[in-house]
């Protein structure tokens, strides 16, 4: 099968500042993560370099492409129901919402306003919103950083779940090691000033995993030896 999303030697730079240079992702703060997954949505537009989306994608309500930001980024006077359809209007598919929001476990909660949400609820929300115009490709720009770490354990759950429920494909940007080597099949390493691809590691472990692997561990320490490495202050 064809790569549904491929980037390739993608430049960016923010006046006489260059962020990104030859990035064909895990990584510190400030290395341009977040500025690459707003290209690969399409939200950035100024840059040099290749974008290719597999025609697979142009398909349903939507691109085939589906983000979740840091925060929920809700609509404070919209509904659960509303914000989750929001693409469509008046005219969103009430039964799908309301399957998304039990794949989300927030059942029973259509009606509630985001100001009535904890801070968990509210990103489970945000996932539902992404899924609901039938993405192939799912771009999560940390979306879990603003939780505690239960929730945040949870929610990667739900990821996982999620992505092989609908066969999405994922593209996750964070900082957190555990999170990356416990979510991904392959974390890409960015760093250097302009960030550049410093190393890709695989991680050949079948789900459901154990957080407290050995294999899990050593990986976690290849990813920290490296970005130790290419960290600049």
């Amino acid at each position: 099968m064809s790569a549904l999303l491929k980037l390739q030697n993608i430049h960016k730079a923010f006046a006489d500042v260059r962020v990104l240079e030859d990035v064909s992702l895990l990584g510190p703060s400030g290395c341009g993560k977040s500025t690459l997954l707003r290209i690969a949505a399409g939200l950035d537009q100024d840059y040099q370099g290749g974008l290719e989306l597999n025609p697979l994608l142009n398909f349903g309500r939507g691109s085939g492409i589906g983000v979740v930001f840091q925060e929920p980024r809700l609509m404070p006077w919209l509904s659960v129901a509303q914000n989750v359809g929001f693409a469509d209007g008046w005219v969103a598919d009430d039964q799908w919402i309301e399957q998304l929001l039990r794949d989300v476990g927030l059942h029973g909660r259509s009606e509630a306003l985001p100001k009535h949400l904890s801070g968990g609820q509210a990103q489970r929300v945000a996932i539902a919103r992404a899924l609901y115009g039938k993405p192939q490709v799912l771009l999560l720009d940390e979306p879990f950083s603003a939780v505690d770490a239960f929730t945040r354990m949870k929610l990667q759950d739900l990821l996982v779940e999620l992505a092989a429920r609908y066969e999405i494909a994922v593209l996750l940007v964070t900082h957190d090691l555990d999170e990356a080597f416990y979510l991904s099949d392959r974390v890409l390493i960015l760093g250097g000033t302009p960030s550049r691809l410093q190393r890709e590691l695989a991680v050949p472990l079948t789900r459901p995993r154990d957080r407290r692997s050995a294999e899990l561990a050593y990986l976690r320490g290849e990813a920290l030896t490296e970005l130790y490495q290419s960290h600049v202050l």
